[in-house]
């Protein structure tokens, strides 16, 4: 089971962990929503659950809970600006397609 981060987006997470003041990590996971089925969800942990996996690249700590490492595995976390905009861009193996908007995906 892996999960890659580019430079660029282990250097905002761990800019990001500073800047908070607190946190192990940051947590990846997927929920039910969207156009596609699933969406990607992206927050800060300070704590682990039980049922946590807790991976490690570029030297932040990545926690994945077990339902969606199945989703997940193989995936590299990037981050990106275009414009006005940035964000934590997903590049996932296993998503078969994903909605216009790409805020959801399917498998």
């Amino acid at each position: 089971m892996s999960i890659r981060m580019s430079e660029t987006a282990a250097g905002r997470v761990n800019q990001f962990l500073h800047d908070r003041g607190k946190g192990i990590g940051v947590r990846l996971g997927v929920k039910t929503s969207g156009c596609s089925g699933l969406a990607y969800v992206l927050e800060f942990v300070d704590e682990l659950n039980e049922d946590d996996v807790v991976l490690e690249d570029r030297g932040v700590k990545v926690i994945i809970d077990q339902k969606s490492l199945v989703y997940l595995d193989g995936t590299e976390l990037d981050y990106g600006k275009e414009g006005l905009n940035e964000g934590f861009i997903f590049n996932n193996p296993n998503a078969k397609d994903e909605c216009g908007c790409g805020e959801s995906f399917t498998v």
